[in-house]
């Protein structure tokens, strides 16, 4: 693609962020360039976003109707899956996926309730609690 050819469509990141592409430039060298966003990938992320937002509105309705714990709002909410809250909190997958178990959930101790709390950035009682509707 020749520099001056590099989508500026406005996108809904415009005003935080500029990506950088590479080009051709005039001589033919390869450059670097900004751009203001493309909209074939914003269209792309809003489909992706909207994804993550019917997510954590079905785990919201599972944590409300008991069948899920607090945890997999959390994870939905900040888009993490097994594997990653595995890893932030030191437990092992299988232990996070019990632990989605609402039974399970309301036996964990305090202590494995802040590994949760701080890898969603919450307080243990807003874990506990999982206010829904403030999300």
């Amino acid at each position: 693609m020749k520099k001056d050819e590099i989508p500026q469509d406005p996108s809904p990141l415009d005003k935080f962020t500029k990506e950088v592409c590479y080009a051709v430039d005039e001589k033919g060298d390869y450059t670097t360039a900004l751009s203001r966003g493309w909209q074939v990938k914003a269209d792309a992320l809003g489909i992706t976003w909207e994804e993550a937002q019917a997510r954590t509105a079905n785990a919201r309705e599972k944590v409300k109707n008991g069948e899920a714990s607090p945890i997999l709002f959390f994870m939905e909410l900040n888009m993490m899956d097994l594997p990653i809250v595995a890893a932030y909190t030191g437990f092992w997958q299988w232990t996070v996926k019990r632990h989605l178990n609402p039974d399970v959930f309301k036996n964990l101790s305090d202590k494995k309730l802040q590994k949760y709390a701080e890898v969603f950035d919450v307080t243990v009682e807003e874990l506990k609690t999982a206010n829904l509707n403030a999300a």
